[in-house]
């Protein structure tokens, strides 16, 4: 029986570590999205940025900034400073999160660099994972700077949605390097069909997780507050706007939730045949062990989906309440089954090479 090296070990866990950080700061921005916090920092500073203000004149500067924004000369005009301090700080922290997610993987690099516990292999996936987490820097800053401008009083949803399937990549990529150093040869089990079940279903996934950020952009669940049906129509009316195909299913609010919702069930149904099938598939013990997750975490994702759109109705403008915890959970459980899913699909192949 093959077994994994020290080295391999090391690297992996630093990976993990780095999964495990990613998970927390896409949570910190469902936070930072759902108190209204992400345009209360002006400007993109790498490296002063890190400090808050640490005085009252300090403070009064940045608040003076976020005075000449759109969103405060239109929604949060009647803002002190005490209240600015508490968007700031979420905004402020996940940045700061963000930071520390780089020195993590800077610091971990230079030490597995000079101690040679890097493989040849292993260069140009740490080299390609670099060039993503600064992408993603780069997306979330260009998405804040959409509501800066203008009479916006929210960033730009498709731009929030961008940020947040960039994030998903990143999170997939790191996680898959890790799986990488961390399956053996034996563990493996090869079955074609069941791979092109995963495919898809992560397709769907993907396009679901993509709506659910337009839905949070739109700020949507609201919009139809009940379930089953959708405000007492299965299908409900202004699906359409008048617009192009491609403008009305991003930009109008009743179908990009009526399209979350769908998602949602067809994913469901999906995963519930797809797991009837890997029960019926032999494999290793890790494969009879991850088979028993994606219909546990489909499930629940739904039930907080409704849970979710149930209590928008009683969303307190500035406080957080039940909405917004559901809201938190469902963002993070449809996380943890991409997860899933990308570890079955690392563990089953088409065929041996």
């Amino acid at each position: 029986m093959q077994k994994i090296d020290r080295s391999s070990k090391l690297v992996a866990t630093w990976l993990l570590i780095g999964v495990g950080m990613t998970v927390i700061q896409i949570a910190l921005g469902g936070i930072t999205r759902l108190t209204g916090s992400g345009l209360s920092i002006t400007q993109w500073d790498v490296v002063t940025g890190a400090l808050p203000p640490l005085n009252e004149q300090q403070w009064l500067l940045e608040f003076n900034k976020y005075r000449q924004t759109p969103q405060f000369q239109y929604l949060n005009f009647e803002f002190t400073v005490s209240d600015f301090k508490f968007i700031f700080f979420w905004e402020w922290f996940h940045r700061l999160w963000a930071r520390t997610i780089g020195l993590v993987f800077a610091i971990g690099f230079v030490y597995f660099l000079v101690k040679r516990h890097f493989k040849k292999e292993m260069v140009q996936p740490l080299l390609l994972l670099f060039v993503l987490g600064a992408l993603q820097g780069a997306i979330g800053w260009i998405m804040v700077a959409s509501g800066l401008t203008g009479d916006a009083v929210y960033v730009k949803p498709t731009r929030l949605a961008l940020h947040f399937i960039f994030a998903l990549g990143l999170l997939a990529y790191t996680y898959w390097f890790a799986l990488s150093l961390l399956v053996k040869p034996q563990q493996i089990v090869f079955n074609a069909g069941l791979r092109k079940w995963n495919l898809a279903l992560i397709a769907v996934l993907v396009l679901q997780l993509l709506y659910g950020a337009l839905m949070a952009g739109h700020k949507a669940a609201n919009i139809a507050a009940t379930w089953p049906t959708i405000n007492g129509a299965w299908i409900p009316d202004h699906l359409t706007n008048g617009d192009s195909f491609f403008i009305n299913a991003i930009d109008n609010k009743i179908w990009v939730h009526f399209v979350h919702r769908g998602l949602a069930y067809l994913l469901m149904m999906l995963i519930a045949i797809w797991s009837y099938k890997l029960y019926k598939t032999k494999g290793s013990l890790l494969f009879n062990y991850l088979r028993t997750m994606p219909i546990a975490f489909v499930l629940m994702q739904v039930l907080l989906g409704i849970l979710t759109v149930l209590s928008s109705s009683h969303i307190v403008a500035g406080t957080w309440g039940m909405f917004e915890w559901m809201a938190e959970l469902h963002q993070l459980v449809g996380m943890l089954l991409l997860l899933v899913l990308v570890s079955i699909l690392y563990v089953v192949r088409a065929r041996k090479i």
